[in-house]
């Protein structure tokens, strides 16, 4: 007998779960000097600030306000809005066979992913693995992000299932822990042989 709860659906984080994504993919591209990229990534360009987006803001916003502060590197910050896909350099080793997977065996599939709306739609046509996807609750979309615990409430809503009955994935443990006091049932993702084991100890494959 499982020690889990039963599971009706699953719940994907879609980067560095579905797919990978860095900063450094494209801008080591557009920056020769190790040194330099490092500093960029860090003060210019960094996670923090594209976080911004995730949350809602406009890109409008945020690019020249970024330029006006980097004068010296506005080309660079440009690339960052018009070449943002160069972030995303391939899936995740063996995650979108998990998916079509649980898809076959007609598990309800979702996803909360923290996505700029903008990005998200250049992005989301890139990857036909997300039509398996019943919903999907983007952060820039919504203007509420993870680990945020309402991003979750309001995706128990839209989903149609009790927290407890879905199974949320994240490679965020930050992001985990919010979900796992609103009640939900977590994986932290760290690579897809581990979660393919979390699912079958779940019976959700064999």
């Amino acid at each position: 007998m499982s020690a889990f709860n039963k599971v009706e659906a699953v719940v994907f984080d879609v980067g560095r779960v579905i797919v990978q994504w860095d900063l450094r993919n494209l801008f080591a591209k557009l920056i020769d000097d190790n040194a330099e990229l490092d500093w960029f990534l860090a003060n210019v360009v960094t996670e923090e600030w594209h976080f911004e987006h995730d949350a809602g803001r406009p890109l409008s916003e945020m690019v020249p306000e970024r330029k006006a502060l980097f004068p010296d590197h506005a080309d660079l910050i440009e690339a960052y809005a018009t070449r943002f896909l160069e972030t995303i350099p391939g899936r995740v080793p063996g995650t979108v066979e998990l998916i079509e997977s649980l898809a076959v065996r007609e598990v309800p599939l979702f996803a909360i992913t923290n996505f700029g709306a903008e990005f998200w739609d250049m992005f989301r046509p890139t990857e036909p693995v997300l039509d398996h996807f019943v919903d999907i609750v983007v952060s820039g979309r919504e203007c509420l992000a993870k680990p945020r615990s309402a991003i979750f409430q309001l995706a128990a809503r839209r989903f149609g299932h009790a927290p407890e009955a879905m199974l949320f994935i994240d490679d965020n443990a930050a992001n985990i822990e919010a979900a796992r006091k609103e009640g939900w049932q977590v994986h932290h993702f760290a690579n897809a042989p581990d979660l393919r084991r979390d699912l079958e100890a779940r019976g959700l494959l064999d």
